[in-house]
């Protein structure tokens, strides 16, 4: 399993071909995410950095309806009987294209059971001095409608800084309830304002457990930022308006979930859709054959004021 290294104007970033996974991004020597060894045929920890696709998180009973159709996904998340993170998060992409500063990752999805549709998919990692960009392609080079969604699982970190040392900063207005047996939608999303999920102003992550999607993203001038503030500076990851949904999850050795070396860690997962989106139809992309969909989302170092 290979990997690339790419840099410019101070940032620089580390790509595996597997998943097309993000396994470190830099400004100077101080990490802004967390990252992991290359080990052939083993998952990164928690699935850090990976391409989650066509669908991000899970879909329940791997069952869902499509114009008409009931689709049977295999089951990849037996305890909860879930559908989980797409295909292509442990294939290896095709390199397309690589400068100093950037590399471009290709896919084709294939078809698998429960799921009869032909994207290609293509992941450009940039950095310069806006830090790194991401922009994510999806076509559908099929002779049918496909439903299409994308999420990847960003662990962000400020330098050496522990997590419950940093404050969480999201822009949304909603959170979505979950069964916490299953990690399934439960009921609409609600709003946060007076709820232990309000985020819009930092909050401290000492001590905080979070698996949970949030929406309601606030808008300014077509970019959505989320950011994780250090005692000395901060790490924003921004989206454009494609990304409506954030799933914030803290990897927490109380459970079971250790990030290794680290201990508690913290993801901020941008998504197009919610959990379960093939099955409820929220927020899911439709791709007529020979459509084309773009997105981007990115990350920078701020300084703190």
């Amino acid at each position: 399993m290979a990997g690339y290294s790419i840099e410019s104007e101070g940032y620089s970033a580390e790509i595996a071909q597997a998943g097309a996974g993000l396994r470190a991004v830099r400004w100077g020597d101080q990490l802004l995410t967390e990252t992991w060894e290359i080990e052939p045929g083993v998952k990164p920890p928690l699935s850090a950095g990976l391409v989650l696709s066509p669908w991000p998180n899970r879909t329940g009973d791997g069952t869902y309806t499509f114009d008409g159709v009931t689709y049977h996904l295999p089951i990849t998340e037996a305890g909860r009987n879930n559908a989980m993170h797409g295909f292509v998060r442990m294939v290896d992409w095709n390199i397309l294209d690589q400068t100093g500063s950037s590399v471009t990752l290709g896919v084709a999805v294939g078809q698998h059971p429960g799921w009869p549709f032909e994207l290609q998919l293509t992941a450009d990692y940039t950095v310069g001095a806006d830090g790194l960009t991401v922009t994510h392609t999806a076509t559908n080079n099929g002779d049918q409608t496909a439903p299409y969604a994308l999420g990847q699982h960003t662990f962000v970190r400020v330098g050496d800084d522990p997590a419950d040392d940093c404050s969480l900063q999201l822009a949304a207005q909603k959170y979505q309830p979950l069964d916490p047996a299953r990690q399934l939608p439960a009921g609409d999303p609600v709003e946060i304002a007076g709820t232990d999920y309000d985020f819009r102003t930092p909050q401290s992550l000492a001590g905080r457990w979070l698996d949970t999607p949030f929406t309601g993203m606030v808008d300014d001038n077509g970019i959505i930022a989320h950011r994780l503030v250090g005692p000395k500076g901060t790490t924003e990851l921004w989206t454009d308006l494609n990304f409506g949904w954030v799933q914030a999850f803290t990897a927490d050795p109380g459970h079971d979930q250790a990030y290794p070396g680290r201990g508690r860690a913290v993801a901020i997962e941008p998504m197009t859709a919610p959990p379960n989106a093939l099955a409820s139809g929220t927020d899911l992309i439709v791709l007529q054959p020979g459509q084309v969909w773009t997105g981007r989302w990115g990350l920078k170092y701020l300084d703190r004021p």
